[in-house]
């Protein structure tokens, strides 16, 4: 069956009872044992919940895996992750990487003696080179946020296995519709299920996919054991709309690709980071491994004072963080998103105060372009006006 029809559904044939398409709410913390010695399955909601139990059951199937977890937000999926390793572990992380995954490495896996070292996965002599024999993962965003970096997922995953470590790939940006990191060799897939699989800014969840027996137990475990599990309301929500997960992918990519071209010949903007763009360098690769785009990428105006009266002229598109949902919105990383990383870190990889990112959402794309056109006019007509002055 399709990916398609397998999104649209999800839940609508799991219910043996009454035959509801739209699985139900089990808004349930205790269930009742038969009799001593046996369980329907389901004894306490933290472990296990019918309503969490058919989002999980999708996700493992639409990511390829072997089991799905779906927990509270997507740090606290990727927290239950980390809880793999020990006092002396050391991973290999993204350098263009998300902040608040940094702040959960730097700031809180380092106080147990887990560290990291932050390269280009796509790099094989940086990653053989800062691999030690404490290294026990490699961690990948691809495309990376917000600059949009592509890991070929199968040569470092295949790389990973022959050094005996853990491939962890975050898979937010472009969800199993698009791309299916475990067909390509990794173990463990993570999503900030807030963002495209939720599609609608509004439910925090997050996913996580394993493969393989053993592993899938390891975390089972650790799912259990933190807690940090999906409440079956915003299991609910999820699975409702990940249905129409197909069709905003689609739409979403129409929208970022026809604005990123626009952008390219814009004379107000420096640089545009997609991977649809055949300018960009991970462009072939993403062609590889992914059946499309996703519907966020970052440009660079020339001028960083563009910045402020940009985001406040912007009227369709909303000045606010996160990104996935069908509304558009505008993020300045430097001081919102990538703020705990280091200055010198985010500079390297090019995050700095020209930057925006952007998540295209579903409007009606020349609506989308026009409102950016009266941003960047109206903001070229301040400075030059104060120039004036």
């Amino acid at each position: 069956m399709k990916i398609e029809s397998r999104l649209a559904q999800i839940g609508s044939i799991s219910e043996p009872v009454t035959g509801a398409v739209s699985f139900p709410i089990y808004q349930a913390t205790a269930f009742r044992h038969p009799k001593l010695g046996q369980s329907t399955g389901f004894d306490y909601s933290r472990t296990k919940n019918p309503t969490r139990s058919v989002l999980e059951q999708a996700i493992a199937e639409l990511e390829s895996g072997d089991a799905g977890f779906a927990c509270s937000s997507g740090m606290a999926a990727l927290q239950t992750i980390f809880a793999l390793f020990s006092q002396g572990d050391h991973l290999l992380v993204s350098l263009d990487l998300y902040g608040g995954t940094y702040r959960l490495i730097e700031k809180i896996m380092s106080r147990f003696g887990v560290t990291a070292t932050y390269v280009d996965t796509n790099d094989l002599d940086a990653l053989e080179a800062n691999c030690t024999a404490a290294t026990k993962a490699v961690v990948i965003e691809t495309p990376t946020n917000p600059l949009m970096m592509i890991t070929d997922l199968e040569l470092i995953c295949n790389w990973a296995k022959k050094k005996g470590l853990v491939s962890i790939v975050d898979n937010t940006l472009l969800t199993p519709f698009l791309q299916r990191p475990i067909e390509l060799g990794a173990d463990i897939v993570v999503h900030s299920a807030t963002k495209y699989l939720g599609g609608h800014n509004d439910v925090l969840a997050g996913l996580i996919v394993t493969k393989g027996k053993e592993l899938s137990e390891q975390m089972a475990f650790l799912h259990n054991s933190i807690g940090a599990v999906l409440n079956p309301q915003d299991s609910w929500l999820l699975m409702r709309g990940m249905k129409t997960l197909a069709i905003r992918m689609e739409r979403h990519e129409f929208n970022a690709t026809k604005i990123a071209e626009h952008l390219l010949e814009h004379p107000l903007v420096d640089s545009v980071y997609y991977p649809a763009l055949k300018s960009h360098p991970g462009h072939d690769i993403q062609n590889k491994q992914s059946s499309g785009n996703t519907g966020i990428f970052s440009f660079k105006m020339k001028d960083a004072r563009m910045i402020e009266p940009i985001l406040r002229h912007i009227k369709l598109i909303a000045f606010a963080e996160s990104l996935g949902g069908v509304e558009s919105l505008m993020t300045y990383p430097a001081v919102q998103t990538h703020a705990d990383i280091p200055v010198e870190i985010r500079e390297k990889v090019g995050v700095d105060d020209r930057l925006l990112r952007f998540s295209v959402g579903i409007e009606h794309v020349d609506d989308l372009i026009a409102d950016l056109n009266a941003a960047f006019e109206a903001a070229h007509a301040e400075l030059q006006e104060g120039g004036a002055r």
